[in-house]
């Protein structure tokens, strides 16, 4: 019969108080429970300066839609012409997002984080000054390269500062995703009340995203003295999926296509179906934006526990009722449907990030660079076309095409695995063995299913018994 050493006495080698055993034991069950989790290890602190940092970027992205209406108003411009102004800012970004990828995968490139940010700002507010079609153009293309160059480093950073866990990385997206929302916001404010020669305001969001992300830096984990980030270096070597990346990266372009093509006319598209004006343009808009924030969130936690690909799937497939809710529903309804269309939108969102890590181990950036960059800003190619499409026949008939673009994402998805996380597979390699007398303790409490009737502690069990 074990024996409780006395007071001030410790227990012999190999022995431990019963009830101290047990204590171990259900606090490793927890600490695997927690790791398995997902849930990050590193300080909440940098994650949340990259989220806040993130979402001052990302207000660029989304004034540039929300400035579309004031365009046409101000200007007269037609809707390919308006269209084409989402373009300028895409097609740049979505060249050039994967070069900047491919560049910190050699060298990280901190210093991107508070350049790219001022540099999408400035583009932005210097896009309402002049009255020139081509100056327009080429200022929100400045404003596109600068979010272009944020994406692939602030991806590589937060992944670093999250460890892995998908639910930390859908807080780091979720700050993109808030600053998607605030933009309609921020612009009405700006340009209701003064035009769009007061566009130069906009570079406020841009000034404390700088900030934001400089003190982000000195939290996160700073470079090794070879030039190698400390990720890279710790990060164990894996087999690049190209095939599988390719595929998950075809159904990013289905998403985008939609995302962009709503967020460009979505808040005309409202203002005629409900009948309502330039505030019910912009409700669209915002609800378009907020709903993927909330998309986002859950998308981390579903992710942890049913599994990435598995959640993507699912995503996709319910986006395509609710795009046709939005094409085909008219009146108030309508915003029910954007709202639905953006959680399923966005649902996936931060899942693209990691998952195209995974599938390309070895080239984090550019994989961060074409989930984040290409394939996303590809589809303001297509925002042109449903322009030209409105101007010939209808808005509502120029978006009918977008309901079957989810289901073709969800096909590319249907033969994707998930893949191996080398976070989890350094943290297994980093536990320790289990204690003998712990794992000892641990059979010697599981019922035996033979007999029904609890083993007798035994100390060669831990030989036969994994951890």
């Amino acid at each position: 019969m074990p024996t409780t050493p006395p007071p001030g006495r410790a227990a012999p080698p190999g022995r431990s108080d019963p009830s101290q055993r047990s204590h171990q034991a259900r606090h490793s069950h927890r600490s695997r429970r927690s790791e398995a989790s997902g849930a990050p290890r590193a300080s909440g602190r940098p994650l949340l300066l990259l989220a806040l940092g993130h979402a001052c970027v990302d207000v660029y992205q989304g004034a540039v839609a929300a400035l579309v209406p004031f365009f046409l108003a101000e200007r007269a411009y037609t809707y390919a012409a308006a269209s084409g102004i989402v373009l300028a800012a895409s097609l740049l970004s979505s060249v050039a997002q994967p070069l900047f990828g491919a560049l910190t995968d050699k060298w990280p490139m901190p210093w991107l984080l508070p350049v790219s940010t001022l540099a999408g700002g400035v583009g932005v507010a210097l896009s309402g000054v002049s009255g020139s079609y081509p100056l327009t153009l080429a200022v929100v293309a400045v404003s596109g390269i600068g979010v272009a160059a944020y994406h692939p480093e602030s991806a590589r950073m937060a992944r670093v500062a999250s460890r892995g866990s998908h639910t930390a990385m859908g807080w780091f997206s979720l700050g993109g995703n808030l600053g998607f929302a605030t933009a309609p916001l921020a612009v009405s404010a700006v340009v209701a009340t003064g035009g769009l020669h007061a566009s130069p305001l906009l570079i406020v969001p841009a000034l404390v995203g700088a900030a934001l992300c400089v003190a982000a830096l000195r939290t996160v984990n700073a470079p090794t003295p070879t030039g190698r980030s400390a990720s890279a270096a710790t990060r164990p070597a894996g087999k690049d999926d190209w095939p599988a990346f390719l595929r998950m990266s075809g159904a990013i372009v289905c998403r985008s296509i939609v995302f962009v093509g709503l967020s460009a006319f979505i808040s005309l598209y409202a203002r005629q179906r409900t009948g309502g004006g330039e505030v019910a343009g912009t409700a669209a808009l915002f609800v378009l934006y907020l709903g993927g924030a909330i998309g986002t969130v859950a998308g981390g936690r579903l992710a942890t526990r049913y599994g990435r690909v598995r959640v993507v799937r699912w995503s996709y497939a319910l986006t395509v009722p609710a795009v046709a809710g939005i094409v085909l529903v008219p009146g108030p309804l309508l915003y029910l449907f954007v709202a639905l269309t953006s959680a399923g939108l966005y649902v996936p969102f931060s899942l693209h990030v990691t998952l195209g890590q995974d599938y390309l181990p070895r080239r984090i950036g550019t994989a961060s660079g074409v989930t984040l960059g290409l394939t996303v800003s590809v589809g303001g190619i297509a925002s042109p076309l449903i322009g030209a499409a409105a101007d010939a026949t209808s808005l509502q008939t120029a978006l009918a095409p977008l309901i079957a673009l989810p289901a073709l994402g969800w096909l590319l998805l249907r033969t994707l695995h998930e893949p191996a996380m080398p976070e989890a597979a350094m943290s297994e390699a980093a536990t320790p063995a289990a204690d003998p007398a712990e794992a000892a303790a641990s059979e010697a409490a599981a019922p035996d299913p033979a007999r029904g009737v609890a083993r007798a502690p035994h100390r060669d069990a831990a030989r036969t018994t994994g951890p």
